[in-house]
């Protein structure tokens, strides 16, 4: 079992690979030699505040992705104006279906700080291989989530591709359940275009068997309010 210094320095060395960076290329911009650099990345050596606020500056990420946080409940301040379905949250979980190769994407959605009564500042690792690694994913995007009594939006920016400026519409949150559809407005590289979809959010992990597979799915009632309203919604 990895330690902490461990886990902080895999996810250096995640992030540093995800820039494309040698630890040579690196260690320029810290101003570490490389041996240092990978210690830091092995766990062999502590790494002090100022040296991670460094790291986090250099590659261009946020300083949460570098640090390992046990996810438990996040402490309110009483105003706070937060739906049924996040209430005591720190961490929530997103699928949609990808039919450019027929699978479902799973996502993970860490809830960082509280930012206002009824905004907190969020990360959306999309698309990891291991739940347990799922900070090692194709996509990660930065955010805010902001409540309101009809909807909670979501505004997300994906990091390592500016372009893409990503949001989420999740109706009804206020109303009690364990589950709940939104909508996804993003941007695909493959092929190039804008894109909308369902997606389907949970308090805890789902198995992603066919039964889930067949909500993520478009249905016919999905095509029938589209063709109804001449857009595309999600109820």
């Amino acid at each position: 079992m990895m330690n902490i210094n461990q886990e902080v320095g895999q996810l250096i060395r995640l992030a540093r690979k995800k820039r494309g960076l040698t630890l040579n290329d690196f260690s320029k911009l810290i101003y570490k030699n490389p041996s240092t650099i990978s210690k830091y990345e092995k766990g062999e050596i502590i790494i002090d505040i100022p040296t991670i606020y460094a790291i986090s500056k250099a590659l261009d990420v946020e300083i949460d992705q570098l640090l390992v946080r046990p996810h438990k409940e996040l402490r309110f301040n009483l105003a706070t104006q937060v739906p049924a379905f996040f209430l005591g949250l720190s961490q929530f979980y997103a699928y949609f279906y990808d039919g450019r190769n027929n699978s479902i994407v799973p996502c993970v959605i860490d809830l960082i700080s509280q930012q206002a009564v009824n905004q907190f500042k969020v990360m959306m690792y999309m698309n990891y291989k291991d739940f347990y690694q799922y900070k090692k994913c194709e996509n990660i995007y930065s955010g805010y989530m902001e409540h309101f009594d009809a909807v909670t939006n979501i505004a997300l920016s994906n990091q390592h591709m500016p372009m893409e400026k990503a949001s989420i519409q999740i109706l009804a949150s206020q109303l009690d359940a364990d589950r709940k559809w939104g909508l996804w407005n993003g941007f695909s590289t493959r092929p190039m275009m804008p894109v909308a979809t369902k997606m389907l959010f949970s308090q805890s992990r789902l198995v992603q068997d066919e039964e889930l597979i067949t909500q993520l799915k478009i249905s016919k009632e999905d095509i029938k309010l589209c063709r109804l309203y001449n857009m595309f919604i999600v109820i």
